[in-house]
Parts: structure tokens; sequence; C-alpha cells
């Protein structure tokens, strides 16, 4: 990602902010959050009620994706975001066709036995938005329904797995997708993430991919009220040409409950 400076403000304003608040972030073993999603893929995690999310996505090209969800009856959540290319610099920006809508609802809670699962939409993608294929570099999730299950193993140790049904069909590549992916603590407050991506409808002479699916990775932390900062590294194993190791992203997230 170029100019990775730009986004010093932000960080410096996240860490300003932390020390006033209370909530603790949703990384490591002493997280009292669920994490909604790894890096890209949605895990079965939800917001509590009347609890809100504020989701900042800084990627490649001076990319910047702005996200707001809102917790209701401890099983739904609601979102909206929006973004684009060129926001900070020189060149003019060049916004995303839509705003992304998001609705995710939990239909079983975790057990002893069985995973937490949850069925949802998001219209959302990352990276820039293609206009000539109608879709973003990577694609939506659209439809989809993700299972996630918890262990305890030196601290806490997490694995997701779904599929999902993009409505982003315009490339000439289609149907069902698979995601999975784990999400291991780093102590109290940090924890490593990876994900999985298998691509399959992003895998044709139409589309982006090359049909190696989409592997990412990386670590985040709980950096104190209701904050928490991810670094990440995306398509690492260069399933779209124009990557050479890997998209470098941040994410900073920040909870809180009206």
């Amino acid at each position: 990602m170029k100019n990775l400076h730009t986004i010093a403000p932000v960080l410096l304003l996240a860490l300003a902010l932390a020390p006033r608040a209370g909530a603790q972030g949703s990384a490591g073993a002493n997280a009292a959050i669920e994490p909604r999603y790894l890096v890209d893929v949605p895990t079965a995690g939800v917001l509590a009620h009347a609890a809100f999310a504020f989701d900042f996505e800084f990627y490649q090209s001076d990319g910047m994706l702005a996200g707001l969800s809102f917790g209701l009856f401890n099983r739904v959540i609601l979102g909206i975001s929006y973004g684009g290319t060129h926001i900070i610099g020189t060149e003019s920006p060049s916004w995303n066709k839509h705003a992304g809508m998001a609705i995710k609802i939990r239909f079983l809670d975790e057990t002893d036995a069985l995973p937490a699962i949850s069925l949802g939409y998001s219209s959302q993608g990352k990276g820039a938005y293609v206009d000539s294929l109608q879709r973003y570099r990577t694609k939506s999730p659209g439809l989809y329904a993700v299972a996630s299950k918890n262990y305890r193993l030196l601290g806490f140790f997490s694995v997701h797995g779904g599929i999902n049904y993009s409505l982003e069909r315009h490339d000439g590549s289609t149907g069902l997708n698979a995601f999975a992916g784990a999400e291991k603590s780093l102590g109290p407050f940090a924890a490593a993430v990876a994900e999985y991506n298998f691509g399959l409808d992003d895998n044709n002479g139409g589309a982006l991919g090359e049909g190696k699916g989409y592997l990412n990775a990386g670590l985040r932390a709980s950096i104190g009220g209701g904050f928490t900062l991810g670094l990440y590294l995306k398509d690492i194993i260069q399933n779209q040409q124009n990557v050479s190791f890997g998209d470098r992203t941040i994410q900073i997230e920040y909870i809180s409950r009206l």
C-alpha cells in the first residue's frame, strides 16, 4: 500500500481516544467483544444489543473504506459502508459505485458440542471497484452462511468456515464459493488470524482471479477503549497478477454501546 504514513493521524487519534473509554477490543484472550470477521471473510460473531461499530480499512491506491454497524437483540447486525480509492493525495478520488449494505442474523449460539451459526448478506466487496466488470477486486460475499467454534488452547483458538453466493456476476464467473479461517490469541490483547477464500466464483478468463483462491493473514491487537487495530497481508499467493507479495492493509475497529 502506497503512502502508509498518510494514515498516521487516524492511528494517533485512536490511541488518544482509547484511554477515555472502557470497553475492551475484539482481539486476545481477554477480548470481551466477538470478532465479526477475520480479515475479509465473516465469522458468526455479532454485536451486543445497542452496540455499534465503526470500521475503517486503508488499502492500496490510497483507498479507504468506512463502515457503521449496529447490533439488535444480541442476534442481528445491520451495517452500511462506503469508500473509494485515491482518497488521500493529489489524484481525484474514485468513489465506489454503491454504498455497501449488510445484515447478519445468528440463528444458533455456540455450545460445547455445536458451533455458532449465522446467516447474512453483504454487498460490500474489498479493494477498488472495477467498473468494466461491475465488481470489487475481491467480490462481495453476497448471501452467506458461516459457522464458528471456539476452543481453549493456551488462551483461545477459534475456527470458522462457510459458503457464500456473490451477486457480483457480470464478470462471467459465478456459482457457490467457500471460505475457512482460524484465529489464535497471542496473550491477553493480541491475536493472529488467517483465512482462505477459495475464489470458486473468481476463477475463469473473465474474472480477476487465476483459480488459486485468496490467502490472507495478519495480526490484530486490542489497544483499549473499544479499539482494535489490524495489520494484514492479502492475496499472499498472488491470485491476482498485480499483487507482488500481499496487499498490505490496515483496519481500525471501534466498538461501544449507546
